[in-house]
C-alpha cells in the first residue's frame, strides 16, 4: 500500500490560496462564513454521486463568498477512523491505518483535480483531532450529558469477537430491505442499531451473530429535546423543507440516547482508564473535526486563536457568523440533530445556521453508494477526471443537482447538458466572439460609439444577474444560480444573432463596433459569474480577456473590459461529445468496481 507519508494538506493551487484575502464590496460589512464539508470516509474513492450531493456544492458556495469580500472557512478532510475502512482493510490483508492514508492521498487528489477550493483537506488521524475529540468527550462528561450503560451487541462465534455496526447486515426493520447496515438503512434512511436488524449475520464470517451485552459510554439526547425543538423552531425558516421535514419527525418521535463508543482498536481513545479496548466510535470524532480541522488551519497560519472567529459566541450569546454543513440527505440526523446537542452540551460554540442537505444522485432509480456494487456507467472520480474535465463534470453535477429530490445519472444526458447547454450556448459564443474580435478588429477591443437601445437592454441584464445569482447562491439554490447564468448566456446568443455584427461590419463599422464591444462586456460578466460553478474555464477566459492573476480574487460585480485592450488568440472553453467518442469513454470504464464506505 505505500509508505506512511504526510496526510494533511490544503486542496488547491497556490494562487488560489492567495487570491481568498476578502476584497470586500462597496458598501457590504464582509461576514464569517463557516463552510464545512461532509468528511469521506478513507476507505476507496468517491463517485460522482458523493461529488453532487456534497463536495462540489460548497465549493461553489465558498467561491462565491470569497468573491463577495466575505470571510470564508472551508475545512474538512478523510474520516480515517469508521468499521467501513476496518471492513476494507480485513478484506485486503492491510493494517487500517495503511490503507486509509493511501486513500486519504487519493481522495484528496480527486478533490483537488475537480477544483475544490478547501482552506484545509486533513484527516482524523492528527494529534489536534484526538485531542479535541477527546476534551469534547471529557466535557460533555463532566456536564452530564454522558452515561455508561450495558446495551446487547452482536457477537461473531466464529471469530469470536464483538461485531461493530457495520460488520452487521440484515433486513431492515422499517421498510423491508434486505440488505440494511447495522448503523442504517440505505433503503430508507433510517438510523439503526445491530439489534434492530431482522435476520442479521456477520460479515466477517456470514454466522448469525449471537446478543450479548457490553458495556458503553451513550449521549444522553433525550436531554437536548426541548433546547432542540426551541432551536429549529426559531432558526430553521431558511432550511430545505426536507431537511427541516426530517428533523421535525425525529423530535416528534422523541430522540433516544445514543452509544457513542464501540468494541474496537481503531478510533479514537476513550480517555479514561478501563476503557482501553474500546474506542470513541466514528460518528461521534466526525462531526468535531469540523471544529478540530478549524484549529488546526489556524495552528497552521501561525494564528492559533483565528478559528474563533468562526465559533465562538460573543458575550450575549450570538454566533460569530453563520456556518453551513453540506451533507447527503442520509446524514442530516448527524448534522442537524446531534452534532447540535454535542455544541449545546460543550457551551459556547456557534451551532449550524443551515444544513442545506441534497438528495441522492441515482443510477436506474437506485441510490449511488460506494459500498455497494455498481456496473461503471459511473465511474468514480479518479475514472471521471481521467475522461472528462473537471469543469464538465461539475457543470453536469450542478445543472442536474438532486437538491430537491432524487435526480438519475444518464449518460444521454450528460453528453446532452455538455453538448447542448455547456458547449452550444455559452462556450460557442465566448469564442466566436473572441475569434470575430482576433480576425476582424484585430485582437482588440473595439471603442464603442453612441448605444443603441438593445445594448443598454443587453448590458443592464448582464448587471442584473449578478444580484439574481448572488441571492440564488446566498439561499444555497445552486442549480437555480447556475441557470440563471446561463440564461444569460442565452440572451447574449440571441443579441448576437440580431446585431450581428459579423454582417454590419461592411455597412456600418461603428455599430459593428458597438454590438462587438458590448458582447465582450457580457462574457467579461460571465467569467465572473461562471468562476464559483466552472474555476477552470473561468480562469481561461479571464486570461483571454487579457487579464493576469486569478480570476476568483475578483469582486462579484460588473466590471467593464476597456477598450483599446489588446486580447491573446483564444482557444474552444470546452469540448463537445460525439455519440463515439463518448462510447469510446465509457467503454473504458471496467464493467464492476467495488469500494467499500460513505462520507460521514
Amino acid at each position: 500500500m505505500g509508505s506512511r507519508r504526510q496526510v494533511s494538506g490544503v486542496v488547491g493551487s497556490r494562487e488560489e490560496q492567495l487570491s481568498r484575502h476578502p476584497t470586500t464590496l462597496p458598501g457590504r460589512h464582509p461576514d464569517y462564513i463557516l463552510v464545512s464539508v461532509a468528511w469521506p470516509y478513507a476507505s476507496g474513492p468517491r463517485h460522482l454521486g458523493h461529488a453532487a450531493g456534497a463536495y462540489v456544492p460548497p465549493d461553489i458556495f465558498a467561491r462565491y463568498h470569497r468573491m463577495m469580500g466575505d470571510h470564508v472557512l472551508m475545512v474538512s478532510g478523510s474520516d480515517m477512523h469508521g468499521t467501513p475502512i476496518t471492513v476494507a482493510a480485513d478484506r485486503l490483508g492491510v493494517s487500517a491505518r495503511e490503507l486509509a492514508e493511501e486513500n486519504h492521498l487519493g481522495i484528496a487528489e480527486s478533490f483537488r483535480r475537480l477544483g475544490l477550493s478547501y482552506d484545509l483537506y486533513t484527516t482524523t488521524l492528527t494529534p489536534i483531532h484526538y485531542r479535541v475529540t477527546q476534551e469534547f468527550f471529557t466535557r460533555l462528561l463532566e456536564q452530564g450529558y454522558l452515561f455508561q450503560d450495558t446495551q446487547p451487541a452482536m457477537y461473531d462465534p466464529e471469530a469470536q469477537r464483538f461485531l461493530p455496526d457495520r460488520y452487521v447486515e440484515g433486513t431492515c426493520p422499517h421498510c423491508g430491505y434486505a440488505d440494511a447496515r447495522g448503523d442504517q438503512c440505505d433503503n430508507c434512511g433510517r438510523t439503526l442499531d445491530p439489534t434492530d436488524l431482522i435476520n442479521p449475520r456477520s460479515k466477517l464470517s456470514g454466522a448469525t451473530p449471537e446478543t450479548r451485552d457490553t458495556t458503553h459510554f451513550f449521549l444522553d439526547l433525550p436531554k437536548f429535546q426541548e433546547r432542540l425543538q426551541t432551536w429549529v423552531n426559531a432558526e430553521s425558516g431558511h432550511w430545505r423543507p426536507a431537511v427541516l421535514g426530517f428533523v421535525q419527525g425525529w423530535l416528534n418521535e422523541g430522540l433516544r440516547a445514543r452509544a457513542i463508543t464501540r468494541d474496537l482498536d481503531w478510533g479514537v481513545p476513550i480517555p479514561l482508564e478501563g476503557f482501553e479496548d474500546k474506542r470513541i466510535y466514528v460518528w461521534f470524532d466526525a462531526v468535531i473535526g469540523y471544529l478540530s480541522a478549524s484549529m488546526e488551519w489556524a495552528e497552521r497560519r501561525g494564528d492559533p486563536e483565528a478559528w474563533k472567529r468562526w465559533w465562538v459566541l460573543d458575550a450575549d450569546g450570538n454566533a460569530p457568523g453563520r456556518s453551513y454543513y453540506f451533507v447527503g440527505k442520509d446524514n442530516i440526523p448527524f448534522h442537524a440533530i446531534i452534532w447540535p446537542a454535542m455544541l449545546m452540551g460543550y457551551g459556547g460554540l456557534a451551532l449550524p445556521y443551515d444544513v442545506p442537505a441534497n438528495e441522492f444522485l441515482t443510477l436506474a432509480g437506485q441510490k449511488l453508494s460506494s459500498s455497494r456494487t455498481y456496473t461503471a456507467r459511473l465511474p468514480f472520480l479518479p475514472e471521471a477526471l481521467e475522461l472528462f474535465d473537471a469543469d464538465a463534470i461539475r457543470f453536469f453535477l450542478t445543472i442536474n443537482a438532486p437538491e430537491s429530490r432524487d435526480t438519475d445519472f444518464s449518460w444521454d444526458e450528460f453528453q446532452r447538458r455538455n453538448n447542448d447547454e455547456l458547449v452550444a450556448t455559452y462556450g460557442n459564443a465566448v469564442h466566436r466572439l473572441l475569434s470575430f474580435t482576433q480576425s476582424r478588429f484585430g485582437g482588440v477591443v473595439p471603442m464603442p460609439g453612441p448605444l443603441a437601445p438593445e445594448d443598454e437592454v443587453m448590458l443592464e441584464r448582464a448587471r442584473a444577474t449578478f444580484e439574481t445569482v448572488g441571492d440564488q447562491i446566498e439561499a444555497v439554490r445552486l442549480r437555480d444560480g447556475l441557470l440563471s447564468v446561463m440564461a444569460l448566456a442565452g440572451a447574449l446568443n440571441r443579441y448576437l444573432d440580431e446585431a450581428a455584427p459579423w454582417k454590419t461590419l461592411k455597412t456600418d463599422p461603428e455599430r459593428a463596433a458597438t454590438s462587438l464591444w458590448t458582447a465582450l462586456q457580457v462574457i467579461s460578466a460571465l467569467r465572473v459569474l461562471t468562476a464559483p460553478y466552472l474555476p477552470f474555464s473561468a480562469q481561461q477566459l479571464h486570461e483571454y480577456l487579457g487579464e493576469k492573476g486569478s480570476v476568483h480574487a475578483l469582486p462579484w460585480m460588473f466590471r467593464d473590459l476597456p477598450a483599446a485592450r489588446r486580447l491573446p488568440t483564444p482557444q474552444p472553453l470546452f469540448r463537445k461529445l460525439d455519440d463515439e467518442e463518448l462510447a469510446g469513454l465509457v467503454g473504458r470504464l471496467d464493467e464492476e468496481t467495488v469500494v467499500t464506505g460513505e462520507p460521514i
